[in-house]
């Protein structure tokens, strides 16, 4: 009687064991890297924006691609966009938000300053 006891109770820790490890969600966060911009507009007010990008793309002329993409949607298009505008700052972990639109076009837009 005492070892089916002790068997009931293996099978049930096993059990209770094996489901709460089909629960834990072991997701890797995408890392992203922010580019802080800064862009003379045409009326000559400056616009702050910071572009949002998987921490892997490295190469500028693709960053600067995204900003200038930016730029025709605010009406923008041809201002300078280089190093001089555009600098890496930091490496943090994607917010939901951002990722939904880096998964759709490869990046995301934070506007700071004069974006209207």
């Amino acid at each position: 009687m005492k070892q089916i006891s002790i068997l009931i109770s293996i099978v049930l820790f096993l059990g209770i064991t094996t489901m709460a490890q089909s629960n834990i969600k072991t997701e890797i966060k995408m890392k992203v890297a922010v580019w802080d911009t800064y862009v003379t507009k045409k009326d000559g007010s400056i616009m702050h924006f910071d572009i949002i990008a998987p921490e892997e793309i490295k190469d500028t002329t693709v960053i600067y691609g995204y900003g200038r993409e930016y730029l025709k949607t605010k009406g923008q298009e041809g201002q300078p966009l280089t190093s001089k505008e555009c600098r890496f700052c930091h490496i943090e972990t994607v917010r939901p938000l951002w990722e939904v639109e880096i998964k759709q076009k490869g990046y995301f837009i934070i506007e700071m300053e004069n974006c209207k």
